[in-house]
Parts: structure tokens; C-alpha cells; sequence
């Protein structure tokens, strides 16, 4: 495995869970405080279109890690829970790394 497939797993784990954290913010603002309504619209689209991208980057790193179906999915839905992108990214890395490094074939870790 390439470690390009990594590197744009982990930037867009990152992003996309910042992008969320500011969309939460924003609606706090929104619901709580009523103000912000213009601003909230417009993150709430870019954290879409990101997530988007995420989910294409988690999901090519999934399929050549060979990973079963639901840690598939956690890793998928981790991009939609505030602050559980950072910890899933983390416990990737962690995994994939070494085979990353090793340049040894991908194994299938439960």
C-alpha cells in the first residue's frame, strides 16, 4: 500500500472533523442565540462536500487494508460524531503504519 492513501486519509479525517466541530459551534449559535443562520448554511455545506471526500479516501484505504465490513463502517460513520474522527484516525494510523512502512503485504486485523 502507498503511503499517499494514508496521508489523504488521515488530512481529511482531520479536516473533516474540524469542519465538524465548527458546524456544531454554528449551531449553537443558530438555535441557541438565533444569529449565525447564513454562516451555519454555508459550513454545513462545505462539512458535506467534505465529508463526501472523506468518506471516498476512508473507504480506498479500507478496501486495500482489507478491513471487514464493520470496522468499515466506524471508520465511515466516525466522520458524522464530533471528536471521534481524531480518535479513529489515531487508532488507524497505528494500524496501518507499520505496514505502510514495512511495505509488506496488507493483512486482515479484527
Amino acid at each position: 500500500m502507498k503511503r499517499s492513501v494514508l496521508t489523504r486519509y488521515r488530512v481529511m479525517a482531520y479536516v473533516t472533523a474540524v469542519m465538524l466541530l465548527v458546524l456544531c459551534t454554528c449551531m449553537v449559535f443558530k438555535y441557541g442565540f438565533e444569529m449565525g443562520k447564513d454562516l451555519t448554511l454555508v459550513v454545513s455545506q462545505i462539512h458535506g462536500v467534505l465529508y463526501i471526500i472523506y468518506l471516498i479516501f476512508a473507504f480506498d484505504l479500507g478496501s486495500k487494508a482489507k478491513w471487514p465490513v464493520g470496522k468499515l463502517l466506524w471508520v465511515l460513520i466516525s466522520g458524522t460524531i464530533p471528536t471521534a474522527a481524531f480518535f479513529v484516525e489515531r487508532k488507524v494510523v497505528r494500524e496501518v503504519e507499520p505496514l505502510v512502512a514495512d511495505g509488506s503485504p496488507v493483512t486482515v486485523k479484527a
